[in-house]
């Protein structure tokens, strides 16, 4: 029974979620969440109360798409500028490829029109970077004019104004080759003895499971 729970819970999050990436909170309505998922309405307001705590559960999911994502590049036995880049180009996969993701970022934009609080953006990203930017600095991998508190939120603002761009320009189909751009900007500034075409190379290539 609690399975099946959660398996509808999941229909209509990824139903609602694919409305409102498409046509953005105000123009989506339960009855069209109902059609798209197959689910009557009362099944949706059994698992959630209005249609603003079904965006609010949209945006949750999204925030919670990161966590697990960061934790699995933290570890990563690969110095932390190319973790980095690495985690950039993985975080940017999602946005292009997680209708959940997609929708959740737009809700967030459209948050002045939902009547609920939002979780607050941005912070944890920074303190990711800073935290990743500080290891490369211990590394000797950072040029030793750079301040990972200060350019942690540059990158940050960077990266997801790229984001911005790209979701407007091409629907983010070309966001890979487009941050490849930004971090061949970057690194030249950012990287001791600047080798931004081999360290992107190696970030861009696929990971290899762990032996064992």
């Amino acid at each position: 029974m609690q399975e099946r729970a959660e398996a509808t819970r999941r229909a209509l999050l990824e139903a609602a979620a694919q409305l409102f990436y498409e046509r953005g909170y105000a123009g989506t309505s339960i009855n069209d969440i109902s059609e798209r998922s197959g689910r009557t309405s009362g099944a949706i307001y059994f698992h959630y109360a209005n249609k603003e705590q079904l965006a609010l559960a949209v945006v949750e999911a999204h925030f919670a798409t990161w966590p697990g994502l960061v934790a699995r590049h933290e570890t990563a036995g690969t110095p932390a500028l190319e973790r980095l880049v690495r985690l950039s180009f993985a975080v940017a996969r999602e946005f292009r490829d997680d209708i959940v993701v997609r929708a959740g970022a737009r809700l967030w934009a459209e948050r002045k029109g939902i009547a609920v609080t939002m979780p607050p953006p941005f912070t944890d990203w920074i303190e990711t970077v800073e935290g990743m930017l500080a290891q490369a600095r211990d590394e000797g991998d950072l040029a030793p004019d750079r301040d990972p508190r200060r350019d942690a939120h540059s990158l940050v603002a960077a990266f997801f104004g790229l984001h911005t761009v790209s979701d407007a320009l091409d629907s983010r189909l070309l966001i890979e080759d487009r941050l490849a751009n930004l971090w061949q900007l970057l690194l030249p500034g950012l990287q001791a003895g600047a080798e931004p075409h081999a360290l992107l190379a190696r970030a861009r290539a696929p990971q290899r499971a762990p032996l064992g």
